[in-house]
């Protein structure tokens, strides 16, 4: 940069602080394209370094009247950038991790939903070999959930009796589902 621009940039910082909206235009037209190459090369994404570029003239807009020597306004808007992109990166660094986490935990989440249909499937074809009374005393039991009592009651049948019966049907139950699936299709 040359004596001369020095000075046209310190000139046009000094109108800036005293509110002049056309210094503050042309400063960003003088400096638009090296920080744009600058946030570039530190975002890695032309779309990146223009919002950042964006939000530096958004900072120092904001900030330039605090800025005590004109002729520090280079290093002071590179700055401004630098960390500007620090910050659009860890942003991005965030957002990354909470996709993964995110894709992760969906996939968790469909993996187990795979695996309860797969259960159920398996279940479904179980009680649909047993004899109906054993259907009955499981459904009535582990599906709707009602207690001994209650079944027996639904059954018209002494509570030992359900008692008996769920006891067999869960054993019949858990050798069918111990089997192989080979062993099952005989």
């Amino acid at each position: 940069m040359t004596q001369h621009e020095r000075i046209t940039d310190e000139l046009l910082v000094l109108r800036c602080q005293e509110g002049d909206a056309a210094a503050f235009d042309q400063l960003v037209a003088r400096w638009q394209e090296r920080l744009w190459r600058h946030a570039w090369r530190l975002t890695g994404s032309e779309d990146a370094a223009w919002d950042v570029l964006q939000e530096t003239w958004i900072g120092v807009s904001r900030d330039i009247r605090r800025l005590n020597d004109a002729a520090a306004f280079g290093a002071w808007v590179y700055r401004i950038t630098s960390n500007k992109c620090r910050d659009w990166v860890r942003r991005q660094s965030r957002r990354r991790r909470a996709e993964a986490a995110y894709s992760e935990e969906a996939r968790d989440m469909q993996l187990e939903a795979a695996h309860q249909h797969e259960q159920a499937a398996t279940l479904r074809d179980a009680l649909a070999q047993f004899p109906k009374r054993d259907r009955a005393i499981l459904t009535l039991h582990y599906n709707e959930r009602f207690s001994v009592g209650q079944i027996a009651d639904i059954l018209q049948v002494p509570p030992g009796t359900v008692k008996s019966r769920l006891f067999y049907a869960r054993q019949r139950l858990r050798h069918f589902l111990e089997m192989t699936p080979d062993e099952r299709s005989k």
